[in-house]
């Protein structure tokens, strides 16, 4: 085990040097990144002044050193437009962005699995063919019409629940106010519900049909025949020798999931007037401050490989028969 850990984080550190070259090219793709820092009226000793002071004066080899360095102290460099420290804005949105991923991930799974498990059980009935092609209607719907959708008819006509901004729990807590986030969470969540339908509905939809082909895969299986032989309740049968088995997929696909739903959320959380990282990111792109563009990249590369890493190790405690080695 302890092998295979060390293998898989040096191969981790060699995906996010990747990251990190292709986040540094792109600051170079439109040409002299120093136009960037300076006004249109800037004179020509102005430009070069201000390409000396940010580097960019010296070989590419030389300044992605430079860039991997203030990486490892955790300075990406100063917005071009707040002048505030590019990761500092990352994390200062970061919460929100992990709250709506969180609670899209719990509405996505506690739904999914369930329905995905009827639908294996009751095989070609009128029940599986509904719940597949309700999935299927959950795949094909646009996030950004959904969120319009939910805007209009659920926000503004009934009026049932807030069409914006955000009550926070995870930065409160942060912040040493556990209480406080405590007490956040009820009025958190109805801000939470719109938002994350619209990023969860596609997930859901996804999961369900993956839960489905899993537990018909394992159902057929000799063992699951031999435990119905035995004259074992069919409940006994379905949660405790298939769908253990039927998990390993299942997991595989939440914890990419989850990475997706993180890096993912840009649209929803513009719609939806939602202050994370996303909505951050795309005022970024908008006013091509690229420092933050490279912050928010490189810290959600990060997150999403060591995510991928747990969720390698969940596998041997899901299947012991899996060698790590």
């Amino acid at each position: 085990m302890s092998r295979y850990i060390v293998r898989r984080l040096l191969q981790s550190i060699i995906v996010i040097l990747g990251v990190t070259l292709l986040s540094f090219l792109t600051l170079h793709l439109a040409g002299d990144p120093t136009y960037l820092y300076v006004s249109e009226r800037a004179s020509t000793q102005e430009i070069e002044e201000t390409r000396i002071k940010l580097g960019f004066d010296k070989p590419l080899p030389v300044q992605y050193v430079n860039f991997l360095g203030g990486l490892v102290r955790g300075d990406l460099g100063n917005s071009i437009r707040s002048r505030k420290p590019a990761v500092d804005l990352v994390l200062e949105r970061l919460p929100a962005t992990l709250e709506l991923t969180i609670f899209a991930m719990i509405i996505s799974t506690l739904i999914a699995i369930p329905i995905g498990i009827i639908s294996a059980t009751k095989r070609g009935t009128s029940v599986d063919g509904s719940i597949m092609l309700v999935a299927m209607l959950g795949q094909s719907i646009p996030g950004f019409w959904l969120g319009i959708m939910l805007i209009l008819s659920v926000g503004l006509q009934l009026k049932w629940l807030p069409i914006s901004g955000h009550v926070g729990v995870i930065d409160v807590a942060l912040k040493g106010s556990v209480g406080e986030a405590l007490a956040n969470i009820p009025e958190a969540i109805r801000y939470l519900i719109l938002p994350g339908i619209t990023v969860g509905l596609f997930s859901l939809a996804r999961n369900a049909r993956l839960v489905r082909s899993s537990m018909l895969e394992v159902l057929s299986q000799d063992y699951v025949v031999t435990a119905r032989s035995k004259g074992l309740g069919e409940r006994v049968v379905i949660i405790k020798h298939a769908f253990r088995n039927a998990l390993i997929p299942v997991v595989t696909m939440l914890g990419l999931e989850f990475g997706f739903l993180l890096g993912g959320v840009v649209v929803t959380e513009t719609v939806f007037s939602w202050p994370g990282v996303g909505r951050l990111v795309t005022n970024a792109i908008t006013q091509r401050d690229i420092p933050v563009v490279q912050a928010a990249v490189v810290m959600f590369s990060v997150m999403f490989i060591l995510l991928n890493l747990c969720v390698d190790l969940l596998y041997a405690q899901l299947d012991p028969r899996i060698r790590l080695g």
